[in-house]
């Protein structure tokens, strides 16, 4: 980096750190907690605080809810290196994400890469405004770690499609505005090809959600159906049959989106030493002292990864296969602080009741096991390192 670069990185971060400083409420500097911690924006938006709001518009309005995003497309056309010192500035405060939203984490890199100018100037700066909830729809009853055999159809009737068929596992279908979906638009192609990616407004008629009950006792996941649903030939992206590319594109930030260990109001260790307690200046129990250093080693470590990854994407080399390797580790990461907790927790963390935060924790862990499922199932990315990673071989 150029002793001009290096100035002008350095003025970026001190005028960040001070806007920041100025403009984020101090409600917002804490890690979220559930569901209604995120602001995910929509037609009609849902805010939980007047802070919440308030932090979203600003951000907005400085094109920081997508920074590295174009001007034109909404966002603030950051460098690589004004990114990152962004996110350390934030990270710093401990400021929330304004704006959570598929269509930033999945459908915005899918039309960046494969839509036309006009689909972009016209997705594009919704999403970055927090104007429409975007869900997925790829996943359906006979077609989930084989992606690839989905048959929710599209016919071709001249200016528009006809869409029939039914998705599982649909994200909060049931609070989104539109949703991203992968149908077959030619039955006799093979299974890779005769696929296509649609834009499908939830508002339709013949779409309908109903919400899918988990054994955490919140219910993210949805099934949607299609009956008959008329969609106009410009809501396709890409090319007609060549949609499986774009899955497999989308699918890599999917993954390393679900890969990225959750954030929390605690640190594990923070939780361990609350749980047990300290003796001699150190955790009272020495295997869980052992198993929760390991775990933190393990999370820097990762972290370190991930940030290498993203500036090797931003540099303009795409995740690839690698999302594999972050969305399998990040999960099983996941899932271990969850035991850890549970371990640490003790008793009190075998009790759903009020007085125990309503089982927040175990609640919590059974969620975790959604993780290794969610995006393509651990086995499957286990296979997919295996052999185009490590370049096993198939048998």
């Amino acid at each position: 980096m150029s002793t001009a670069t290096q100035v002008n990185v350095d003025a970026f971060r001190s005028e960040t750190r001070e806007w920041l400083e100025a403009n984020c409420p101090q409600s917002m500097r804490s890690p979220v907690k559930d569901f209604k911690d995120y602001f995910w924006g929509g037609r009609n938006p849902t805010f939980h605080t007047e802070d919440q709001k308030l932090w979203f518009e600003r951000m907005r309005d400085k094109g920081w809810t997508v920074p590295r995003w174009k001007k034109e497309y909404g966002g603030a056309g950051l460098s690589k290196a004004e990114y990152k010192v962004l996110k350390e500035e934030m990270a710093k405060i401990k400021a929330r994400t304004p704006l959570f939203s598929f269509g930033i984490h999945m459908l915005g890199p899918a039309l960046l890469g494969f839509g036309s100018e006009e689909q972009k100037l016209q997705y594009l700066p919704e999403i970055a405004r927090g104007e429409m909830w975007w869900c997925q729809g790829y996943s359906e009853p006979g077609a989930g770690s084989d992606l690839a055999g989905l048959q929710t159809s599209a016919e071709d009737q001249g200016d528009h499609y006809v869409v029939n068929g039914q998705k599982v596992w649909t994200s909060y279908a049931d609070y989104a505005d539109k949703i991203f979906c992968l149908v077959r638009t030619d039955r006799n192609a093979t299974k890779h090809t005769g696929i296509s990616f649609l834009l499908i407004d939830m508002k339709s008629e013949g779409v309908s959600t109903r919400p899918i009950k988990l054994i955490s006792g919140s219910s993210p996941f949805c099934e949607t159906f299609f009956d008959n649903v008329k969609v106009p030939k410009e809501n396709l992206i890409g090319t007609e049959n060549e949609g499986w590319n774009i899955a497999k594109y989308l699918l890599t930030h999917e993954r390393s989106m679900i890969g990225t260990v959750t954030k929390m109001d605690k640190t594990l260790d923070e939780y361990a030493v609350e749980s047990i307690g300290i003796e001699d200046s150190v955790l009272a129990d020495p295997v869980n002292r052992i198993k929760t250093a390991q775990w933190l080693i393990d999370e820097a470590a990762f972290n370190l990864t991930l940030e290498r990854a993203m500036d090797e994407a931003k540099a303009g080399t795409p995740p690839g296969t690698n999302s594999s390797f972050f969305k399998y580790y990040g999960t099983e990461m996941n899932k271990r602080r969850y035991e850890l907790m549970m371990s640490t927790g003790g008793f009190d963390n075998l009790i759903w009741g009020e007085e125990y935060s309503d089982g927040k924790t175990p609640r919590d862990f059974c969620r975790t096991k959604a993780n290794s499922i969610e995006g393509g199932t651990s086995e499957i990315q286990l296979n997919i390192i295996s052999k185009h990673i490590l370049g096993l071989p198939k048998k």
